[in-house]
């Protein structure tokens, strides 16, 4: 049994124009500052140039040991943003736009090109890095057929998945060739959003051994999915974990779709660990339990909370619950040693 290694901070939603928050080299020492010993770090080019990183060892070692001084470790790189634009929906156009550079804006098959491209870079940057999984989204063509209202025509949904596991099976043979699992989060908008979607998408994609999961409970809690029983099920392709809370607080006026309400007003919304309904404990142990062996890391998203106080709690949240591996067995001490004629003995044979 493996210990999961922790606490880590997925630095995406810290960053900002001002330090520390403007640097790799500041969110490490920042990160560090408040206990954390592993950073998850956003292809984002102002903390990583991905091109540079894919082609330079010399690059590679050089972050590495910056983030060292500081005790800091690389949990994986994300490609979030870059694998959302890998399927986009039309309706989605304009706004994901945002997501990619200036010079691809408005052209959707060139944008699919750039990101399909990043994944690639991704795939060999994290070789460079010594990461053993990467963290991305898988994109959407089929989120707004969601609801089967009007009624969605015969082979739209098996289209939608085809035409994904088309896009990203190259991807993932890249992955497979460099020996990186590509963990896709299980997320409301994307294509894989739970567990049928995902074996849906895996079957589309051969089954292949790098298709995993980012596993983070709150997404499956505002599903009013099972979370503990998704470890179980989906245990085996389990490469990432998101610690991020939720709470879903039933009332009669909307649900789980949310009413067009900001966050602080659904009655599902997210929130810092330990303040919301997801019992931690439980993940843990089951995570311990199934020989998990990455990176427990904290995404911050609260409705209420400041994201300082978020991250300051965060790290001793995640100490709190990684479970230290029993060396021996608890009743090893009554052991006793035995011989075979005892044994049949002891069995009347």
């Amino acid at each position: 049994m493996n210990a999961i290694k922790g606490p880590g901070i997925f630095l995406a939603q810290f960053l900002g124009p001002d330090a520390p928050f403007n640097s790799l080299e500041g969110g490490a020492q920042w990160a560090a500052q408040l206990g954390y010993v592993g950073v998850q770090i956003p292809c984002d080019p102002r903390l990583i140039d991905l091109k540079r990183a894919a082609e330079s060892q010399d690059y590679c070692d050089e972050i590495k040991g910056s983030l060292a001084r500081y005790g800091i470790e690389i949990t994986e790189l994300s490609t979030h943003l870059q694998g959302q634009l890998i399927a986009v929906h039309p309706a989605y156009d304009a706004l994901f736009d945002a997501f990619a550079p200036e010079a691809v804006r408005g052209r959707p098959h060139e944008r699919t090109v750039w990101a399909t491209e990043q994944l690639h870079l991704a795939a060999r940057a994290s070789r460079r890095l010594g990461l053993a999984a990467h963290a991305t989204f898988s994109g959407s063509f089929a989120w707004p057929y969601l609801y089967p209202w009007p009624q969605r025509p015969a082979g739209l949904i098996e289209e939608a998945f085809s035409e994904l596991g088309r896009r990203w099976k190259p991807i993932l043979d890249t992955f497979d060739a460099e020996g990186v699992d590509l963990a896709y989060e299980v997320h409301p908008n994307e294509d894989i959003h739970d567990g049928v979607t995902f074996e849906r998408f895996l079957e589309t994609v051969e089954t292949h051994p790098r298709a995993t999961i980012l596993y983070d409970p709150s997404h499956l809690l505002l599903q009013q999915i099972d979370y503990l029983a998704f470890l179980d099920i989906y245990h085996d392709r389990i490469r990432c974990f998101h610690v991020k809370d939720a709470e879903f607080r039933s009332n009669g006026r909307s649900g789980v779709y949310g009413g067009y309400q900001p966050w602080r007003d659904r009655a599902g919304r997210f929130r810092s660990p330990g303040d919301g309904q997801i019992d931690f404990r439980a993940i843990f142990s089951s995570l311990a339990t199934h020989d998990y062996k990455g990176w427990a890391v904290l995404e911050w998203e609260c409705a209420l909370k400041d994201g300082q106080a978020g991250a300051k709690e965060g790290a001793a949240f995640i100490l709190e619950h990684i479970i230290p591996p029993a060396t021996n067995a608890f009743d090893d001490f009554a052991a006793a040693s035995i011989d075979a004629s005892t044994l049949r003995s002891l069995l009347g044979i």
